[in-house]
């Protein structure tokens, strides 16, 4: 067997890689790092294991999200109307969208704030920038394609940042494995809320459905995708945030997190200005690619909803995606004089709409006229409940703490 012809089989596989990835980078947004640093600050180790419960769960939604698009002839939110109604299925598109509003303030927030700590000057005035340079892409022929490259590359540089990140800051790795077993200290509040909401992330999930009809995968495919896409696309962000949050308790225990001096930060005390340098370039990397793949989402889910489309070449879909910029960008240019929890807040707020659709992707996935024999197994209905009885704990949570 000649060295091309080996090739060929591994190159087939890596054409596959993109939806999840995409979806990923959306997930591992400046929310995921904001929370990840407060909870390493102020409870160590000790809420690890949120983000791998929350990664298993992403995994098996995300994968209903891929098997429904593959098995049916039109979006998630087009099959949503033909098997539930037109109504169910327009609140599905609207209330994605609502969620990418809320995401778009943290993206905001975070590209911005990122290069300043790399660049100086004004976080407000690069937030504009950021804004500027995804709208230009908007202006790419085969926009799809180019946002995923992009997407893809970003992922590359960030986990290698955080890599290094964990390495620097010397942890205690004994005792972060052992933050592998639930616990729920006291005083957790919205940040709990604003884990589970930025790593279980059911809109980001219902998304990749669109992303993988994009990419124009099949349902012959399905299996590969979710080997070489599917779980190292989610794996991935849930990694990288559990770094983030060892590097936070080893460096920064006892803090709040609560200050762009402390996020910033998280390296200093052992690497100097360069540690500063490492970490600012990765939160940038969080934000900027989540802004792109969030202001996609958003544009796309809104059309859809209305009834006018879902291919990214529509016009209005391009100026749903600007008006999701135009949001984050406009609410940041406006807000108070604590970005870092602002970006906690919003990520907290998007998992009102999330039992809605994760209802609707648990449905569709056991509709058998559907599905055929890619319907969900016993065992991930049985996940696919606990994954629906986390997200409607978390909202019971972020009720009753914003009341009391």
């Amino acid at each position: 067997m000649t060295t091309q012809s080996r090739r060929a089989p591994l190159l087939r596989l890596l054409a596959l890689m993109g939806p999840a990835f995409v979806v990923g980078a959306w997930q591992f947004g400046p929310g995921n790092l904001a929370s990840a640093v407060q909870a390493g600050g102020q409870f160590g180790y000790s809420l690890i294991w949120v983000i791998a419960v929350s990664t298993l769960l992403m995994i098996m939604f995300t994968d209903m999200s891929i098997r429904i698009a593959v098995s049916s002839r039109g979006s998630l939110v087009e099959t949503v109307k033909e098997v539930l109604g037109r109504f169910t299925g327009g609140m599905a598109g609207l209330g994605v969208f609502a969620i990418t509003l809320m995401f778009s303030v943290g993206n905001a927030v975070g590209s911005g704030l990122g290069l300043s700590l790399v660049l100086g000057g004004s976080p407000v005035w690069w937030t504009l920038a950021c804004t500027a340079t995804v709208a230009a892409l908007l202006l790419v022929r085969r926009l799809y394609g180019v946002i995923e490259k992009v997407l893809l590359a970003i992922v590359a540089v960030m986990a290698v940042s955080f890599v290094v990140t964990a390495v620097l800051s010397r942890p205690d790795w004994a005792a972060a494995a052992g933050g592998l077993v639930p616990t729920v200290p006291e005083g957790t509040g919205l940040l709990l809320v604003a884990l589970v909401g930025t790593n279980f992330s059911i809109n980001a999930a219902f998304y990749t459905g669109y992303a993988a009809r994009e990419r124009g995968l099949r349902r012959d495919q399905y299996r590969e995708t979710t080997l070489v896409d599917t779980i190292p696309g989610i794996v991935a962000p849930g990694v990288m945030t559990a770094l983030v949050i060892v590097a936070a308790a080893a460096v920064l225990p006892g803090s709040d997190g609560g200050s762009l001096a402390q996020l910033a930060g998280v390296l200093e005390p052992v690497a100097g200005p360069a540690g500063r340098m490492i970490f600012a370039l990765g939160f940038f990397g969080a934000a900027f690619s989540s802004m792109i793949a969030n202001a996609t989402a958003g544009g796309t889910l809104l059309a859809d909803g209305l009834g006018h489309g879902n291919r990214l070449s529509s016009p209005r879909i391009r100026i749903g995606i600007f008006g999701v910029l135009a949001f984050g960008a406009a609410v940041t240019a406006l807000a108070g004089s604590s970005p870092v929890q602002l970006i906690i807040v919003a990520q907290a707020l998007t998992v009102v709409v999330a039992p809605l659709l994760g209802v609707l992707l648990v449905v569709l996935a056991n509709t058998e006229r559907l599905m055929g024999d890619l319907r969900n197994r016993w065992w991930q209905n049985v996940i696919s409940v606990v994954g629906l009885i986390a997200i409607l704990a978390t909202c019971y949570r972020l009720v009753t703490t914003l009341v009391s």
